[in-house]
């Protein structure tokens, strides 16, 4: 017996009702809620990691001096960087673009949730990433931190944390609530990877620092994982089949390892050689756009990152509408008589005219 699977105080599990995974209970030899209290607990460390990563990343990269410089160098050396110049030059509509993809993930993410039915799980969906976009306004406006100005001497709005890779990425992790099962992995996976982008655009175009995206990612997978710890806690997730969304995902959940692995190694590589750029200026422009691909490097590895987290938290794990109800079949169960209503069959159907010798 698990360590979760504890008797009730009267020395006996509570008897099983109408949803309960009792089947989970028969095969893995634990307790109807202790699968919930798992995926509960689980979940729960998550959004505290996440929260901790996220004090870690605005007390190394805003309140220092060391983390604003490192950040101002990521977006100056943007113009250095011929490659990304290159790319906004010849495609100015990405702005567009990047408006229009994020307007159609908000209606993708509600129509999905409706034509599927699942109102509930589409009103949290909806609800969780409203909650990381005012997480992330409360933070942009009440954060502390030290007064910038730019050269006309105008006080600069802080970007802390974007809200463009807020909502891409709470519309990429939000789907997990509303998408089949057997579709989670490539739905989420395709849609991580999109965030991503989002991402590096608004780096690229000088709209926000590489820590602001950063710390978008880890708002995000906070407010996720918290709303799946409360979900869990309220006995809405159940085993999923042991056949799961991981082959049809490999598609993109391969590029997407490969991408995150990539963008935290080579960020972290260079990250000690752009961390010691002078005080003042000028500046090497080699130095900028070394600092700008390692800024680059390290937001699309952590919004990366952030997917494959959510995607590993749930492995086996079905959030997608209430458990459905189990019903056997075979001869015996025939033999016995089915039911035609809609209550739940437990495992052992009873045939009142049968008597085992």
């Amino acid at each position: 017996m698990a360590s979760n699977d504890r008797l009730r105080a009267g020395g006996s599990p509570r008897p099983l009702k109408t949803g309960d995974t009792w089947w989970y209970a028969a095969v893995a030899g634990e307790a109807a809620g202790s699968f919930s209290t798992r995926v509960r607990t689980r979940t729960r460390r998550a959004c505290l990691g996440a929260v901790l990563l996220l004090t870690v990343v605005y007390a190394g990269l805003v309140l220092t001096a060391t983390g604003r410089r490192w950040g101002d160098a990521a977006v100056t050396g943007r113009r250095a960087d011929s490659a990304a110049v290159r790319v906004l030059r010849e495609h100015p509509s990405l702005a567009g673009l990047t408006t229009v993809s994020l307007v159609l993930g908000c209606v993708l993410l509600l129509a999905v949730g409706l034509i599927r039915k699942r109102y509930a799980l589409t009103g949290a969906a909806a609800g969780a990433v409203v909650t990381a976009l005012a997480v992330t306004g409360l933070l942009q406006r009440y954060a502390p931190r030290p007064r910038i100005v730019d050269t006309a001497g105008a006080l600069v709005p802080s970007g802390f944390p974007s809200a463009q890779t807020t909502l891409a990425l709470g519309i990429a992790l939000g789907l997990v609530l509303v998408v089949p099962y057997r579709l989670r992995a490539l739905v989420i996976g395709a849609a991580t990877l999109w965030a991503a982008a989002v991402g590096a655009y608004t780096i690229a175009a000088g709209q926000h620092r590489p820590g602001d995206v950063i710390a978008a990612a880890l708002v995000v997978l906070a407010v996720t994982t918290g709303l799946l710890a409360v979900i869990a806690r309220r006995g809405k997730v159940r085993p999923g089949p042991r056949r799961g969304p991981a082959l049809p995902g490999l598609p993109v959940t391969v590029p997407l390892a490969l991408l995150a692995l990539a963008g935290l190694g080579a960020g972290l590589w260079l990250l000690g050689d752009t961390l010691a750029l002078p005080t003042a200026a000028p500046y090497d422009p080699a130095e900028l756009r070394l600092a700008h691909r390692c800024g680059q490097a390290l937001a699309a590895g952590v919004v990366a990152t952030a997917g494959l987290t959510l995607l590993a938290l749930l492995r086996r794990v079905d959030v997608d509408g209430p458990p459905a109800a189990y019903r056997l079949g075979g001869p015996f169960v025939e033999a016995a008589g089915v039911p035609l209503d809609s209550n739940l069959v437990g495992p052992f159907t009873e045939d009142r005219d049968h008597e085992i010798s």
